[in-house]
């Protein structure tokens, strides 16, 4: 058993710095898991990825841009959907290459959006202008405090880590998983009906969540847990 496995975090990009960044609580999450994350490059370099995929442990997927409809075959419906092409780039093939060899996966927010999309299914744009819904999914800071429920499959990992078939959860993102991917099943789903978390059947751990762990694991046992599964998971 290693002691502190090596994660991956995929960084966020900020147009008008032309900069890389990122928020704390995905790596504090990570720590307080008990992993050693480590913030990635943003590089379309095959043979760069090739050595993140062999050197870390395990990859987080971050939130962040939208993901382009591009990657589900699609094309841009609303002004509001702002890409980040090299994100994109980028992610399509780490994911290719973590599952290639079996390493452990998180997403969060665009992460479980990109997943989907990167595996055969597709997204919502912008729920407000596709979905007739009264649920709250972009909240107002503060960003820990939750503002909707979602429910939990009962033969779903989730269900067998946190014991509970509902959550109250944090919320903020404009897209979300539309048709699930063929490799993918649902774990969770929102007042509304839309897909809060999903997992990938025959690997060790490909989970990934809508709502934001990385804002709640302070005070929220059950975010604490995702990341002490995720970080376990990339131990063994």
């Amino acid at each position: 058993m290693k002691t502190k496995p090596t994660i991956g975090v995929v960084p966020l990009w900020d147009d008008d710095k032309s900069s890389l960044w990122m928020f704390p609580g995905y790596m504090d999450g990570i720590i307080a898991a008990g992993g050693m994350p480590v913030m990635l490059p943003l590089t379309a370099d095959e043979e760069l990825i090739d050595r993140m995929a062999d050197i870390c442990d395990g990859f987080l997927f971050t939130g962040g841009h939208d993901v382009s409809p591009e990657v589900y075959g699609s094309t841009i419906e609303f002004d509001n959907v702002v890409c980040c092409p090299k994100r994109d780039s980028m992610e399509l093939y780490l994911l290719q290459q973590a599952l290639a060899v079996k390493k452990s996966v998180l997403g969060i927010c665009r992460g479980i959006q990109f997943i989907n999309a990167a595996t055969g299914g597709t997204l919502y744009q912008d729920i407000p202008s596709e979905l007739d819904s009264d649920t709250e999914h972009h909240q107002s800071p503060p960003y820990d405090i939750p503002v909707h429920k979602v429910f939990i499959y009962k033969d779903s990992p989730l269900f067998y880590l946190l014991r509970t078939q509902s959550l109250e959860v944090n919320s903020y993102h404009h897209q979300a998983v539309k048709e699930l991917s063929p490799k993918l099943r649902a774990m969770a789903y929102s007042e509304d009906g839309i897909i809060e978390a999903v997992y990938m059947p025959g690997m060790d751990f490909v989970w990934a969540v809508q709502w934001h762990p990385e804002f709640s694991y302070r005070n929220d046992e059950n975010s604490l847990m995702i990341f002490k599964e995720f970080v376990r998971s990339c131990m063994l």
